[in-house]
């Protein structure tokens, strides 16, 4: 697949040739972001850091609450890499400071090993000075260490000339069971797909930030169909990855969607565009679109609005869907939610939001009774009504569901755990 690469410099998003040549220079990154993180991870390097020349943390911060990221530029300690872990980074990338001393300190499958390569020969020092060693030898002394190498063909940076694929599947081999991502001279869609057919991944900068192809075409590119009409079956899921219903995408509809981020797809129907709700006002907002293992399906990730996915108004196109999804903390926090603008005067759900008082107050006593409680039917039901109070709590201070799951999922991130003192 793609990982489309977001370079810092001076507080913009640039692009050099040749890791000196600035190309050109594409401003602010968080518009960027959104629009690259419909195809995954998102590969964000501070090559100010790496060249020791300032830093762009207060840029790269952000952008980790918008998508997954890859973090790299100037990351030389294990402090320094913990700290982006921590901070959510999906992955960090190491360059000079990729030894064993190091890696074995860090968590293997979140560390990339960045080696730069000129003709074979790993280079450093901003590319400017070789080392003697291959870029083999150094994959393998490192591949039992890292989940992944990011190799960047340096005589090819920037100026998209093409790659070597005989050199890639070389390498793949010597990836052993670490992810290979190959950077460097990437010119066209096609040969993303030969990449892909490779098990490995192309990051690209150059190629997408000059219109040599676009996001769709990259994402679209190892694509492949047996069906006579050409269609790609498109599984439909919510946030959570509930899947709502199934769909199918050509590809028109899929450069579509990905303009427009919204669920988009191919009407066999009626033939042409189907844009999801533009008749119902049940829209999509596109999240992110994947690619299954045999590259003959998608997966499209929507933040659905309105009645839901399936015709009838309910929120998928299964019989069971329904009881299925509206059960559990989603379907309590979309009553609370519903309560919270629908309640009548004097209603107990009305009082609670109104009443600051009697809402904190009910949560300490349903904490307390949790603490208390001494069997697991007891257990249970006590912790439904903390859970109850304290997702009221959060609805009356504007906070939701998502929120609160966002951030335990940022914390699942973390390298560096609380001691869990009590306070």
């Amino acid at each position: 697949m793609i990982i489309p690469s977001i370079d810092l410099q001076g507080g913009q998003v640039v692009q050099l040739v040749g890791g000196k040549e600035k190309a050109l220079d594409a401003g602010d990154p968080t518009p960027i972001m959104h629009s690259f993180t419909l195809a995954g991870e998102v590969a964000v390097i501070d090559l100010d850091q790496a060249l020791s020349t300032g830093s762009n943390r207060h840029l790269i911060t952000p952008l980790l609450d918008i998508g997954p990221c890859r973090v790299g530029g100037g990351i030389r300690d294990v402090n320094t890499a913990v700290q982006w872990l921590d901070a959510g980074a999906s992955k960090v990338i190491l360059g000079t400071a990729a030894k064993p001393e190091i890696l074995s300190q860090l968590p293997r499958s979140r560390v990339i090993a960045a080696l730069d390569a000129y003709h074979g020969e790993v280079v450093v020092k901003g590319w400017t000075a070789g080392t003697g060693t291959t870029i083999i030898d150094r994959m393998r002394e490192l591949r039992e260490l890292v989940g992944g190498f990011l190799v960047t063909f340096v005589e090819r940076e920037g100026r998209m000339v093409g790659i070597d694929l005989d050199l890639v599947k070389q390498l793949k081999h010597e990836a052993g069971n670490a992810r290979l991502t190959i950077a460097g001279g990437i010119a066209t869609a096609e040969e993303i797909a030969a990449v892909d057919a490779l098990d490995v991944d192309a990051q690209v900068g150059m190629a997408l930030y000059t219109g040599r192809f676009s996001l769709a075409d990259a994402i679209a590119a190892p694509l492949k169909t047996d069906r006579p009409d050409g269609l790609y079956p498109t599984v439909v899921v919510d946030e959570r990855g509930v899947a709502l219903g199934l769909a199918y995408s050509s590809l028109a509809s899929l450069a579509a969607a990905v303009k427009t981020k919204r669920g988009v797809y191919h009407s066999r129907s009626r033939g042409g565009l189907w844009v999801k709700g533009d008749s119902s006002g049940a829209t999509q907002e596109l999240l992110r679109i994947d690619l299954d293992c045999d590259r003959d399906a998608l997966r499209f990730v929507v933040r659905q609005a309105g009645s839901g996915f399936c015709h009838r108004g309910t929120p998928g196109c299964w019989d069971w869907f329904e009881p299925a999804t509206r059960g559990g903390l989603p379907a309590l926090a979309k009553t609370i939610d519903e309560r919270q603008r629908n309640a009548p005067p004097g209603s107990y759900t009305r009082r609670l939001f109104d009443d600051p008082a009697l809402a904190n107050s009910k949560l300490l006593e349903e904490a307390q009774e949790l603490v208390e409680a001494a069997d697991p039917a007891h257990a249970a039901a006590e912790a439904a009504d903390v859970i109850y109070f304290a997702l009221v709590n959060a609805a009356r201070k504007g906070a939701s569901l998502q929120d609160i799951e966002k951030i335990l999922d940022r914390r699942a991130l973390k390298v560096t755990r609380r001691p869990g003192n009590a306070k």
